[in-house]
């Protein structure tokens, strides 16, 4: 099995399910710069400028992914638009920024719902359907319009 070395750290081993794996460093520069319409020059000036961090072979030639590929194609598109490559690293900065918060707060959503299932498991005989007259006789002390005899 092949090794490859991440840029951004870690590595990768060759496996069956790498076809599908969409992070799986597959394509020579050559072979990624023509499936996404630029030059091998301009890939190699995204990644001096920190926009694009190929893996590496143990040789040290880049590889790149699928994700690498997209990556490359919201540069352009970004480009395109009219940032520089300073906006454009900003940009997907804090678009990547805003995919790990999302992420962080679906996790913690899901923790919350979890912890209701077990809570509502656990004391569902303790559990009382909200009754505002009763909020109300909790809160002031007055009885609500339900229990005013008349």
């Amino acid at each position: 099995m092949a090794t490859i070395r991440r840029a951004r750290g870690g590595e990768r081993t060759t496996r069956p399910s790498a076809r599908r794996d969409p992070e799986f460093p597959r394509y020579v520069i050559s072979v990624a710069a023509e499936l996404a319409g630029v030059h091998p020059q301009t890939l190699r000036e995204y990644e001096r400028k920190g926009l694009l961090e190929p893996a590496r072979t143990n040789g040290g030639a880049r590889r790149y992914s699928d994700a690498d590929l997209r990556l490359i194609e919201e540069i352009q598109r970004l480009s395109a638009a009219g940032l520089n490559h300073t906006g454009v690293k900003l940009v997907l900065d804090l678009t990547a920024e805003q995919r790990r918060m999302e992420d962080e707060l679906a996790a913690e959503l899901e923790r919350a719902r979890a912890t209701i299932r077990r809570l509502t498991a656990t004391h569902a005989r303790a559990l009382v359907p909200y009754n505002p007259d009763l909020a109300r006789l909790a809160r002031t002390g007055r009885p609500g319009r339900r229990f005013v005899e008349e």
